[in-house]
């Protein structure tokens, strides 16, 4: 009976641990707090969160299936299947379809010079390419760590898989989440440092009325025209224009609500819990941690600035018609990006409504990144 008791008390996770899992234990706590009291994205925290838990108290739920003593196969561990759905980058799409069925393009459509402004905020993620190579990185690991910059989960985790960096997965993914929850908090301060009071008061026509064959033609021609240009683009582009062609088609209501509710909330489960997972003490304590955190602020910084800066140069071109604050909601977190946009110009102007001009850039945003991410993986020859 002591042998027995002695092997079970040897069975658990206390005497299994390193001190780097009870860290990585205490910051799994922490998102938890945040994302259940704060409220930062906690439809992403929690189930990264609980991922980083799980996987610190017991190592083998990402365990990969191998071969016993006896020559037996024996089965990986649950995580590690749902993390196969990330490397093979069918969870990041699926998240694109079911954000593209909740999104309304009508204001792209509306002001297509928007596009410019979704694009200018992309400068991020190209500059944190350059600085990430110059940090050490090589062209793989700089073009995953970089693309953080568009505030972009789903895109961050795509790229990574793609470009074989699943190693570098779990801290790409906690800081690309971490910066989308932060973006209140972030953004403002460079909002208002690049931009007059004058400026953050300019008040913008209102947009004009777009047609039902509007919004069905331009899923279409967008898929058409960016991926017969970039075809890598193809999973995160199509995906996107096919959930929003559901939604604006009208004739498949019950794909819509599938797309943007139980399918779209089922993957964010499975996509959050294992990626997550990938943030064991042994992969996330180390020096390349700290330097992704810091490049995905950067990237961020970056590419916020970009798109004030372009947003005064179009407010320049149009003769004071473009508030240069939409500028800013070319990243691609919807809609955070153009609610902050909305709230700076309000502070300046509680009369100033900015929200639907700012989703212009911001939907323009998603589309960018997308495309930024299949530029890097045509660089590398990653179809």
């Amino acid at each position: 009976m002591l042998d027995i008791f002695n092997n079970l008390l040897h069975q658990t996770a206390f005497f299994n641990l390193s001190w780097g899992n009870y860290v990585m234990i205490l910051v799994a706590c922490v998102l938890l707090f945040c994302a259940i009291k704060l409220q930062y994205e906690p439809l992403l925290l929690i189930p990264i969160s609980f991922g980083m838990l799980l996987v610190n108290i017991y190592p083998n739920i990402m365990a990969e299936p191998g071969i016993d003593e006896n020559g037996l196969e024996t089965a990986g561990g649950l995580l590690h299947y749902f993390f196969k759905l990330d490397e093979w980058a069918i969870l990041p799409s699926l998240i694109f379809m079911g954000v593209g069925a909740m999104t309304d393009f009508g204001p792209l459509i509306a002001n297509p010079m928007s596009f410019f402004l979704g694009a200018a905020a992309q400068f991020g993620i190209y500059a944190a390419y350059f600085i990430a190579l110059a940090m050490g990185f090589n062209g793989m690991e700089a073009a995953a760590i970089s693309i953080i910059g568009g505030a972009d989960g789903p895109t961050s985790i795509f790229l990574a898989g793609k470009l074989g960096q699943t190693s570098l997965m779990g801290p790409i993914a906690v800081a690309a989440y971490s910066y989308m929850s932060l973006v209140p908090i972030i953004q403002p301060p460079i909002m208002k440092l690049f931009t007059t009071e004058k400026e953050r008061k300019i008040k913008m026509d209102q947009l004009r009325h777009v047609s039902k064959l509007e919004k069905i033609l331009f899923p279409i021609i967008v898929t058409i025209v960016i991926c017969m240009i970039l075809p890598t683009t193809a999973p995160l582009v199509g995906m996107l224009m096919l959930g929003n062609l559901f939604k604006e088609c009208g004739v498949v209501r019950q794909l819509t609500e599938t797309a943007s509710n139980a399918l779209m909330y089922i993957v964010v489960i499975l996509l959050g819990t294992s990626v997550g997972a990938t943030t064991s003490a042994a992969a996330f304590l180390n020096v390349s941690t700290l330097k992704i955190v810091a490049l995905g602020l950067i990237a961020f910084a970056f590419g916020t600035w970009a798109g004030v800066m372009f947003g005064k140069l179009m407010c320049v071109l149009t003769h004071g018609k473009i508030n240069p604050l939409i500028g800013s909601a070319g990243v691609s977190a919807v809609p955070m990006a153009a609610r902050v946009s909305q709230k700076v110009g309000a502070e300046a102007d509680p009369t100033n409504f900015l929200l639907m001009h700012a989703m212009g850039p911001n939907v323009a945003g998603v589309i960018g990144t997308a495309v930024a991410a299949g530029t890097f993986m045509a660089i590398f020859g990653k179809f």
